[in-house]
């Protein structure tokens, strides 16, 4: 696999965008709002682009390996949260993975009755935009049935966007007050890392995620360190704590690439599909809660590990809202992992059920 360098164009404004998201998420901060870092650098960059628009971005591309670099770190950060006790929680695992499997087959009806009846798409572009996860494989098969892939492709970020807005906003408002990072919550801590300690968790991070892109691990930038990290951090032989300036970093360059994808959005188009979008996180979080309530009286977790495992974010994204939250993020990780291959194992199968895959065409000899 080839490897090239980003232009000195990309990088420099890579660079900039970077650090207007770093002021936006230091003011959202100061204003406490529930996960300011990357939500702060969400809301700038997307309007950037908005009075930017294709002629001012025409030719840029968000870097990838930046952004997959720091979800490394991040999931470095999860792999330390790694703990006998969560072990002790697995035990449960096999109740939270079949409530989990109703989710992703109650939430992919049920956004289909509101994307198509209630929004009027047609049913190639409702099927696939109602998936509880699996982004790019709705997408990708989505347009070899002729799906709207411009709509799809909207919902499909939008569903990401919203939860991650709206669940720490809710507990917020729920609770009376601030909560996580906008609480004052650290994650990794204050204390200073020697750069020692910094060199270590950059090696960490890349040989995770070359081990995992060499086995092939679904969401391998985020998993790969995370088990790595997580071995080392219970074979005692390395203490890793990630500085909080490197979580908040790691939170910014992500915001900035989840902002950069408002690119070539119309006004007509967002304000159309923002409004099923909600419509479908409700009722996906509703869902969530209600599952959540009910694994409360058989197992042993908290409401807010088991509705952060049920809320349709990304795997990145939740994690993220799971360490800004202090609550459990291997295992919330481990759940978000799990609801994205079966809801692309579901999907594959109800699409060949419902008749939404394209047709196989006849061998002509």
């Amino acid at each position: 696999m080839s490897f090239s360098l980003p232009s000195p164009q990309t990088i420099l404004l890579s660079l900039a965008l970077c650090l207007a998201g770093g002021a936006g998420g230091a003011l959202a901060a100061r204003l406490s709002v529930p996960m300011p870092w990357m939500l702060g650098s969400l809301l700038v960059t997307a309007l950037v682009v908005a009075f930017a628009g294709e002629t001012g971005l025409r030719g840029y591309t968000f870097p990838q390996g930046l952004r997959n670099g720091f979800i490394a770190m991040i999931g470095v950060m999860i792999g330390t949260q790694v703990t006998p006790e969560l072990a002790r929680a697995l035990v449960t695992l096999p109740l939270t993975v079949a409530a989990l499997l109703v989710f992703v087959l109650i939430a992919h009806a049920g956004n289909y009755l509101i994307f198509h009846r209630l929004g009027g798409l047609d049913r190639a572009t409702a099927f696939y935009s109602a998936t509880p996860g699996g982004l790019m494989e709705s997408i990708l098969m989505g347009e070899t049935v002729g799906a709207d892939v411009r709509v799809l492709t909207m919902q499909q970020f939008l569903r990401i966007i919203l939860v991650i807005t709206l669940v720490p906003t809710a507990l917020s408002i729920w609770s009376g007050a601030p909560v996580g990072t906008a609480a004052g919550v650290v994650p990794g801590g204050d204390a200073p890392v020697p750069p020692l300690s910094l060199a270590v968790i950059a090696l960490a991070a890349a040989a995770g995620l070359a081990l995992a892109r060499l086995v092939h691990l679904p969401a391998s930038q985020l998993i790969g360190p995370m088990l790595l990290s997580a071995a080392l951090t219970l074979s005692g032989l390395v203490d890793l704590h990630l500085p909080f300036w490197l979580i908040a970093v790691a939170q910014v360059v992500v915001g900035v690439s989840l902002g950069m994808r408002f690119r070539g959005v119309t006004g007509r188009l967002l304000r159309r599909s923002l409004g099923l979008s909600l419509a479908s996180v409700t009722f996906m979080l509703a869902l969530g809660a209600a599952l959540s309530w009910g694994l409360l009286m058989v197992t042993d977790l908290g409401f807010l590990t088991l509705l952060l495992s049920f809320a349709p974010g990304g795997v990145t994204e939740m994690s993220l809202v799971a360490l800004s939250l202090a609550v459990s993020p291997a295992l919330v990780t481990l759940h978000h992992v799990l609801r994205i291959l079966m809801t692309v194992f579901e999907l594959m199968l109800s699409a060949r059920l419902f008749g939404f895959v394209k047709p196989v065409e006849a061998d002509p000899q």
